[in-house]
């Protein structure tokens, strides 16, 4: 269900409902695509799911997969009842909320409540810089590497990584937020590795993550993925990125979705 419209931005990549009509208070999400497929990334890879990606972003990776929910966003408002009843027609009970960054909407935890109310499993996709109360069952945190910062040589778009540089380095890693998913939930650490280089920053993030909090992060809860959009990006990437998980102890994770469908959308 494609349901992308609009483009009109503020400093999340997110339109303000009363643009488009609507009421600021009202029950709705920036809604950029309502599909089902294969999960392809993480523990969960393979299960058939509905994922529902919300627009708007608080960072702004060079890489990013879905740069039209953040470099160049596009949506449409959609209420939470519209957003549930086209999950539920589709028959399935494995929820993937994702963006985008969703948890920067405050009705996403209006909508998982909803889809809590209804039994469904939820996976909530997050770059772990936002923490909100709200029942999850698996959340899969992609925490931001010095990698995946834009500069003016290295960015999806013609202009804005000047911008978004200084403002992407200084947000991309929270670590009280971080703390506070992973003693909330269950949690799957899912870093996008470009190279062997990224292993010692995710090293030292994961010491000061577990200097931080009280629960217990598990090396196979930790899962190196490799940095590619295409199925040739991929190529190149994904046999030193499952040498190096094989190495460290941590687990591999595909992008399923990538293997099967290269970069189609709603995938």
């Amino acid at each position: 269900m494609p349901v992308s419209d609009s483009t009109d931005v503020d400093g999340t990549g997110i339109a303000d409902r009363r643009t488009l009509g609507g009421n600021v208070d009202d029950e709705r999400l920036p809604i950029n695509e309502l599909f089902c497929s294969l999960q392809g990334e993480g523990t969960l890879a393979g299960v058939p799911s509905a994922f529902v990606r919300t627009s708007g972003c608080n960072l702004r990776c060079w890489f990013c997969d879905s740069s039209h929910t953040s470099w160049e966003p596009t949506h449409a408002w959609l209420g939470l009842e519209e957003i549930l009843a086209e999950v539920e027609s589709y028959g399935i009970d494995h929820v993937v909320l994702t963006g985008g960054e969703p948890l920067i909407h405050d009705r996403s935890v209006d909508l998982l409540e909803k889809f809590a109310d209804k039994g469904y499993h939820t996976t909530v996709e997050t770059n772990g810089t936002i923490y909100r109360d709200a029942p999850i069952d698996l959340a899969s945190i992609s925490p931001k590497l010095a990698t995946s910062t834009p500069t003016p040589d290295r960015s999806p778009t013609a202009d804005g990584a000047d911008e978004w540089e200084s403002r992407h380095e200084e947000k991309r890693i929270d670590l009280e937020s971080l703390s506070n998913l992973v003693e909330s939930t269950d949690c799957q650490l899912k870093f996008v590795v470009t190279g062997d280089d990224d292993l010692a920053e995710i090293l030292e993030l994961l010491s000061a993550l577990r200097e931080t909090t009280d629960a217990t992060v598990r090396d196979e809860d930790v899962l190196l993925m490799p940095e590619g959009a295409t199925r040739e990006q991929l190529a190149e990437t994904r046999t030193r990125v499952a040498e190096l998980a094989l190495s460290h102890g941590f687990r591999y994770s595909p992008r399923l979705h990538v293997d099967l469908w290269n970069d189609a959308p709603e995938t």
